[in-house]
């Protein structure tokens, strides 16, 4: 079994299971879900898209070959562009502004999520950081083959929707799989790097149950 199939199996798949099946992803396709809490989402994927960002240019900076450290810094900068593109376009149509974004400031799972991300990206190994940094892409790109499926009746959902399932991604993701394949990992590191990938699935998860719930500080 490859490397990222051992990954998958151990900490992925029945969390990808969950979300799915998690509310958030059926009222998307559905068209029930409360626009706030969309709009929660959006917001805090703006956060969370600049804090990927820099992780990823803690693993390029840490990548043993020439081809990673230019494939991580070239995502890097696109997950910013991402932020910049997708989320101007989406602003509008949820009667949201820049500012509102930045007045929302980043919620609990997002700054845990994204602390979680620089910490291994910054004190781990490289195949630790690796590991950390692939759920994101491997789980956004699933989830995004699903809705494409299912699709939605309200527009501003299926205008987000409709960003998915892009030739290009699926080749990125593809680039991040083989460069997870390829890892030496001994035994100990092996085992950590199961740990981060099964607590950024969970993240993933917990990301969207926190848009649905929108879930804020207590105090």
């Amino acid at each position: 079994m490859t490397f990222s199939g051992e990954l998958w199996n151990r900490g992925g798949a029945a969390v990808y299971e969950q979300i799915v099946r998690h509310p958030f992803i059926t009222g998307l396709t559905d068209g029930t879900l409360d626009h706030d809490a969309f709009r929660y989402f959006i917001v805090q994927d703006s956060h969370y898209l600049r804090a990927y960002s820099r992780a990823l240019s803690l693993v390029s900076a840490r990548a043993t070959d020439e081809d990673a450290v230019s494939m991580f810094a070239l995502h890097a900068a696109n997950a910013i562009a991402v932020e910049r593109e997708l989320h101007s376009s989406l602003l509008g149509s949820l009667g949201l502004t820049t500012a509102d974004v930045e007045a929302a400031g980043s919620k609990p799972t997002t700054t845990a999520y994204m602390s979680y991300l620089t910490a291994v990206c910054a004190t781990g190994t490289y195949a630790e950081a690796v590991a950390a940094v692939l759920p994101c892409y491997w789980i956004y790109r699933d989830v995004g083959r699903e809705l494409l499926k299912r699709s939605s009746p309200d527009p501003v959902y299926r205008q987000w929707i409709e960003t998915y399932g892009s030739d290009e991604f699926n080749a990125v993701v593809e680039s991040v799989l083989a460069v997870t394949d390829g890892l030496d990992v001994g035994a100990s590191e092996r085992e950590r790097c199961h740990q981060h990938f099964a607590t950024t699935c969970r993240y993933e998860w917990m990301f969207w149950d926190a848009a649905y719930t929108k879930l804020d500080w207590p105090v």
